[in-house]
C-alpha cells in the first residue's frame, strides 16, 4: 500500500469513528442508493457478476440498518423492520432473476426513505453532491 492509500484508508476510517450513529445511518442510505443504480445499470448492461457485487453489498447494508433498529424505541420502528425485510427479499429475488426493473423498484422503495433520513438528521434534503454522485453511477 503506498502512502496516498495508506493515507486514504486512514481519513475513512477515522471519518467513520468519529461519526454519530446518525450521520452513520444517513451514509448507510446514500450507499445503498448508490449500490442499487450501479446494480441497476449493470443488469440492464447483462454483467451479472457486477450487479451481484453490488446487490450483496445492498444486502448487507439492509442487514446492517436491520440489525440496528430498536423496535420498541419509537411507534414505526416494527413498520421500518417489515420494510427492510421485504427489501431484503426483494434484493434477493433481484439478484437471483437478474431483474433490473425489480432492482430499481427497490431503489425508488429507498430513495424516499434516505431522504427523510436526510432531512431528520440535518434539517434538510439529500445534499446535491449525493444525488450527483447517485446519478454518475447509474
Amino acid at each position: 500500500m503506498n502512502a496516498a492509500t495508506a493515507l486514504r484508508a486512514r481519513f475513512l476510517s477515522d471519518g467513520v469513528g468519529t461519526s454519530s450513529p446518525q450521520t452513520l445511518l444517513v451514509r448507510l442510505y446514500d450507499r445503498l442508493v448508490r449500490d442499487l443504480s450501479v446494480a441497476e445499470e449493470a443488469q440492464r448492461a447483462g454483467d451479472r457478476s457486477g450487479a451481484n457485487t453490488q446487490l450483496l453489498h445492498a444486502q448487507a447494508i439492509v442487514d446492517a440498518l436491520t440489525a440496528s433498529l430498536d423496535t420498541t424505541a419509537w411507534d414505526g420502528a416494527r413498520e421500518l423492520a417489515a420494510i427492510y425485510a421485504f427489501l431484503r427479499s426483494e434484493l434477493v429475488a433481484a439478484n437471483i432473476g437478474a431483474d433490473a426493473d425489480r432492482t430499481a423498484a427497490c431503489r425508488a422503495l429507498v430513495e424516499p426513505l434516505r431522504d427523510a433520513w436526510h432531512t431528520a438528521v440535518t434539517g434538510g434534503p439529500a445534499p446535491a453532491a449525493v444525488a450527483a454522485t447517485v446519478e454518475a453511477s447509474a
